[in-house]
């Protein structure tokens, strides 16, 4: 582990020598279209995982090559896992690069304070304004500059089997206690199959674990004054900790070392009681291809999840951000590629799958049903991981993923905590 985070934040200290090195000036290369790069091109956008739907994808090749006459558009998805390596070496090289990433709205302050992107400051005002998410633009703005913009925002909320909460005589759960009794009450009530899950909570899940954290008071790391360390083994961080264990424990039979990745499977194959989730996941079991329609409408229900006051509980707020590497030969192109991504259009597709649009205006095509609730809910409350620079390293390195698996395992949870805060606090400064 200490091989793999010190290479990570070497990887981070090179890029950022390098890139800034190569652009001292955000004019975009000097080629012969006068907003920045050759007048055609093939543009290279990274997507990553399977959150943006294919009829987004379609839309954007499409209108990008009509608009753009004599010029391509290539989608090339990337997964998560390892995302903050991969770009951290395509995006010091000009032949590797991209010309457009997306990368999680908690990687960014990372990439940007290393100069990986290109400023978008001046292209703000048309690519939304004010419109646009703000903790989104935020993150990924230093001294004053924007470097990436939002693409979409997704806040996890509960899914659960409205019919084996009737069988187990539950309710749904109004404080954070309730839902933890009724987790483990469902994985008592269902001996079968084996690794069964009152709630879904696979031992690598950190994302989700971290709500546990917060609702008890405590937090991932502290900001003293700019210097950032953990504060994972404070009293109130480890009592979230420790709730997260009893639910480890006793309600979930995911795999202990196990990541959140592709929910619905298990889903789909009657294991689980209840899940928590961005809203696009619907999609997912909604498709014939890739999940279980046939568990819609009676037999699934959503629900924000309570905190310990009784109001949502301060969920992750998860999503992406788009921006433009700093070493594209094809700038302006690149552009262009981002404004049709934050169109209306395109930001439509986006929520009509479940995803949070980039604009606040466009909110209401979320709809009005029990997704779009609990999906508003579940945004009222919700928190960012901490703007550190060197936030991306502590994600790339997996220090919370070890932790939150080895305390799925039984580990000692101060023990643990402390352990992890001494690693973040080589990494979390940049």
């Amino acid at each position: 582990m200490r091989i793999k985070k010190t290479l990570a934040v070497a990887a981070m200290a090179t890029l950022a020598t390098a890139t800034l090195a190569a652009c001292g000036s955000d004019d975009g290369d000097d080629g012969s279209s006068s907003d920045g790069g050759p007048k055609t091109a093939d543009i290279r956008v990274w997507l990553n995982g399977t959150d943006t739907p294919q009829d987004a994808r379609d839309w954007l090749k499409k209108t990008f090559e009509e608009q753009n006459p004599g010029s391509t558009l290539t989608i090339e998805q990337q997964e998560w896992d390892g995302l903050v390596e991969k770009l951290t070496t395509a995006l010091s090289s000009e032949s590797e690069t991209p010309d457009v990433v997306e990368i999680g709205n908690t990687q960014a302050p990372t990439f940007t304070s290393a100069g990986a992107f290109a400023d978008l400051t001046d292209q703000l005002d048309g690519l939304g304004g004010d419109d646009l998410l703000p903790g989104f633009v935020e993150g990924a703005t230093v001294d004053g500059k924007t470097y990436a913009v939002p693409y979409y925002a997704g806040s996890k909320y509960i899914f659960y089997r409205k019919d084996l909460f009737k069988k187990a005589g539950l309710e749904v759960p109004t404080t954070l206690d309730e839902f933890v009794d009724a987790a483990v009450a469902l994985k008592q009530a269902n001996p079968k199959p084996a690794n069964f899950s009152g709630f879904w909570f696979p031992g690598q899940d950190w994302r989700n674990g971290a709500t546990f954290i917060w609702d008890a008071g405590g937090d991932l790391a502290t900001d003293d004054g700019g210097e950032w360390s953990g504060s994972l083994a404070s009293a109130e961080s480890v009592a979230g900790l420790e709730t997260a264990q009893r639910l480890f424990t006793e309600a979930s039979g995911a795999p202990k070392d196990g990541n959140e990745a592709d929910p619905w499977t298990p889903w789909c194959a009657g294991e689980v009681g209840m899940m928590s989730t961005p809203g696009w996941v619907t999609g997912l079991i909604n498709d014939p291809k890739t999940g279980c329609p046939d568990t819609l409408g009676k037999q699934m229900g959503v629900f924000a999840l309570p905190g310990s006051d009784g109001e949502p509980a301060p969920v992750l707020l998860g999503g992406s951000d788009i921006a433009i590497a700093a070493k594209s030969a094809n700038r302006g192109l690149a552009q262009k590629a981002v404004a049709l991504m934050l169109s209306d259009d395109y930001q439509t597709i986006m929520a009509e799958a479940g995803l949070t649009p980039a604009k606040n205006s466009l909110a209401p095509l979320l709809g009005d049903d029990e997704f779009a609730q609990a999906t508003i809910a579940a945004a009222s409350n919700a928190k960012l991981t901490p703007a550190a620079p060197g936030w991306a390293n502590v994600e790339g390195s997996r220090v919370l993923e070890d932790l939150f698996s080895a305390i799925a395992q039984g580990g000692d949870v101060d023990e643990l905590a402390a352990k992890a805060d001494e690693q973040m606090n080589e990494q979390i400064n940049g």
